[in-house]
């Protein structure tokens, strides 16, 4: 008999038996997700043939009668995304473990409904006459969308076998042996479906505009350039930005370093902003072009508003355990005052798999001083940069870039250890919670 029945291979089927055994169980969360191991109780059925002999090869199956928990209030799970792996433990007369695996296959699962795993299915070569028992053990949880990740769940207390198998006759070859060692394959397959940003605004080079700057000299070690051959580049210092964040999963404070660069084309300037010193992994596989990260620059001195700078998605898969990087944020500002203006790290935003993560400044710093001179449509209170973004207050403190700010306790990777989350996609699942967030190598 094939499926639950359960089959003896080569040779004349047998009845089958099934039993329900339950157990309590720990669910382990991702270690990036920062929280604690879910408490549930799982309830399985296993099906195997009653009797058999030396040599067969029966075939195994683990049905799950109530996973840990309910898929909680957060995110639907789409059909055909979640895969479950497990291991059988062989006990008696012969013992080993079993390797199940089951399809993946499932309904769509609403929030806050109850987790429809498919059954496990695993085979058995029987090496020794008596009986054997078959008792549930350790099992595995992937889901697949929007990113592929892992929950283990173990159980905490000693589980009762749900099945034996009487075992006759023949040659037993030993006590031991004959049990798949095979593991389930890892599902490869990525969205398509996710979005992917826009490109990074380029530097806009303007003939008529070029001609215009004139030479104002200027402090702070800027110049606004000219025909007269002046300083076009112009590079910022590192400042530690201490942010605050709020992510999906709750409120987050770290501190980051960044540094702002420009390059004067005509009247305008061309912004870098980059991050740098924060080393994270990714806890998960990262399908491409799924994070995009934006900033508003703030601008202070004699210039007020916010400049938009903007990264490019991420190129290529990332894989589990394999760094991130953070790209560069580009975009052009348009000054709108004559003066030494600042500029200074704001609010910066992820978006990533259809979520969002806004961290804000606790406090700025000032991380370059340019001389600027006023162009047609430039800041002076509003957007400075050719894409949208809303007008932003002065708040960049002082026109001097001197001195650092106190440190606050994080380490170097502290900015996207808070965006955590990768604007993050957080899943309940079997007991367990999923944070779909990875960490980055900001450079």
């Amino acid at each position: 008999m094939l499926g639950g029945a359960g089959i003896l291979l080569g040779v004349a089927a047998v009845p089958a038996q099934a039993a329900e055994v339950s157990y309590k169980t720990e669910c382990v969360p991702p270690a990036i997700s920062g929280m604690d191991p879910v408490q549930g109780t799982t309830q399985v059925e296993i099906t195997a043939p009653a009797e058999a002999k030396v040599g067969d090869e029966v075939q195994i199956t683990w049905k799950f009668v109530k996973a840990a928990s309910k898929n909680p209030d957060i995110i639907d799970l789409e059909k055909d995304t979640v895969q479950p792996t497990g291991t059988l433990k062989a006990g008696g007369a012969q013992t080993g473990d079993i390797a199940m695996e089951g399809p993946r296959q499932n309904p769509a699962i609403p929030k806050n409904s109850d987790m429809k795993l498919s059954d496990m299915k695993g085979t058995l070569k029987l090496t020794a006459a008596g009986e054997v028992t078959l008792t549930p053990d350790a099992y595995n949880v992937n889901v697949n969308k929007p990113v592929s990740a892992d929950t283990k769940c173990t159980p905490t207390e000693a589980v009762k076998s749900a099945a034996t198998i009487k075992v006759s006759g023949g040659d037993s070859g030993g006590t031991t042996g004959g049990l798949p060692t095979g593991v389930p394959s890892v599902p490869t397959e990525v969205p398509t479906e996710l979005p992917t940003g826009s490109a990074p605004p380029s530097s806009p080079s303007d003939p008529s505009e070029s001609a215009t700057g004139g030479d104002s000299g200027g402090s702070g070690g800027s110049d606004s350039g000219g025909s007269g051959g002046g300083q076009t580049e112009f590079t910022g210092k590192e400042v530690e930005i201490p942010y605050e964040c709020k992510t999906p999963i709750g409120d987050k404070n770290a501190t980051s370093p960044v540094q702002i660069d420009a390059k004067k084309d005509g009247g305008n300037f061309g912004l870098t902003v980059q991050f740098k010193k924060s080393v994270m992994d990714s806890p998960a596989d990262i399908p491409a072009d799924s994070v995009k990260p934006s900033m508003e620059v703030v601008l202070g001195g004699a210039d007020k508003g916010t400049v938009r700078v903007e990264g490019p998605t991420n190129p290529e898969p990332i894989k589990s355990g394999d760094p991130i990087e953070i790209p560069d944020l580009t975009g052009t500002y348009k000054p709108g005052a004559d003066g030494e203006s600042t500029l200074s790290p704001g609010v910066l935003t992820v978006e990533a798999l259809g979520t969002t993560t806004t961290c804000t400044p606790a406090k700025s710093e000032v991380s370059l001083t340019l001389d600027t001179s006023s162009q047609p449509g430039g800041a002076a209170g509003g957007s400075a940069g050719g894409s949208a973004g809303g007008a932003g207050t002065s708040g960049a403190g002082p026109a001097s870039s001197g001195g650092g700010l106190a440190d606050t306790g994080s380490d170097d990777s502290g900015l996207l250890r808070a965006l955590g989350l990768l604007a993050g996609t957080t899943i309940l699942l079997g007991g367990a919670v999923f944070t779909f967030m990875p960490r980055g190598r900001l450079r």
